[in-house]
């Protein structure tokens, strides 16, 4: 099915060439991510010619399906989320006698946040572009809030972006189990929005260039400021639509 390089009585990579036919159902078209938990392809189903994405778990990634499970209940749950990716169902398959779960999601077609970023001049957004992504974000991010759940691993890596308009079209990937949700998992959420605005703009290095608009949403990164502004993705998304502008 591919090239499976193992890892201490695990996989550490799958390497499944296009062509190949997983399940009986989808036929692989390419890679398009890998990372901690394994890989992703983009596939398409024999019966459809529906695009769909398929996530591999490196099985020692995902001890008794624990993790699979956890995707799917979570996605389910928040399945009314836009920012989220639609989790269809999970396959089972074999990669050289090892058994390996296999999620099915909807294929999103976009680029990460990482790689848009690099292709812009001097590798970074300006302010009124990473205005627009922080506020599209938390309001995504909101309504994950509001039903009492959290992301917990927001950063460039884990963000599908597509220009839309004078905006973004977002999509979320690679939520993280930090345990039951928390104030604290929300709050940690905020943060990290607020760092991934930071970043955008070009970090620490470029940062006392910045317009004072951008200084007061980022709080020089301290966290007991940031907090004590917003709290929620919600009250974020609440100051950036009501946010004074100063005059030059």
């Amino acid at each position: 099915m591919g090239l499976v390089m193992r890892a201490n009585g695990g996989i550490k990579r799958f390497g499944i060439e296009p062509g190949t036919v997983v399940a009986d159902k989808y036929e692989v078209v390419s890679n398009v991510g890998r990372g901690w938990e394994g890989e992703v392809y983009l596939v398409r189903e024999i019966g459809t010619g529906i695009e769909r994405s398929l996530k591999f778990f490196y099985p020692q990634r995902n001890p008794a399906n624990r993790k699979v499970r956890f995707y799917a209940k979570k996605l389910h749950k928040l399945r009314r989320c836009p920012i989220l990716i639609q989790y269809h169902t999970q396959e089972r398959v074999e990669f050289e006698g090892i058994g390996v779960t296999v999620l099915v999601s909807d294929f999103v077609e976009g680029e990460l946040l990482s790689e848009f970023v690099k292709r812009q001049p001097g590798g970074r957004l300006d302010f009124f572009q990473a205005l627009h992504l922080l506020h599209g974000l938390a309001a995504g991010i909101e309504m994950i809030h509001n039903q009492g759940e959290y992301h917990g691993d927001l950063h460039d890596e884990n963000v599908i972006v597509r220009r839309h308009g004078l905006g973004f079209a977002l999509r979320l990937v690679d939520m993280y189990h930090w345990g039951r949700p928390s104030a604290a998992n929300v709050r940690n959420d905020v943060l990290k929005l607020i760092r991934l605005f930071y970043d955008v703009l070009g970090g620490k290095r470029h940062y006392a260039k910045h317009p004072p608009e951008v200084k007061e949403i980022c709080c020089g990164l301290k966290h007991s400021l940031i907090l004590q502004k917003y709290r929620t993705a919600g009250q974020l998304r609440d100051y950036l639509e009501t946010m004074e502008w100063y005059t030059r």
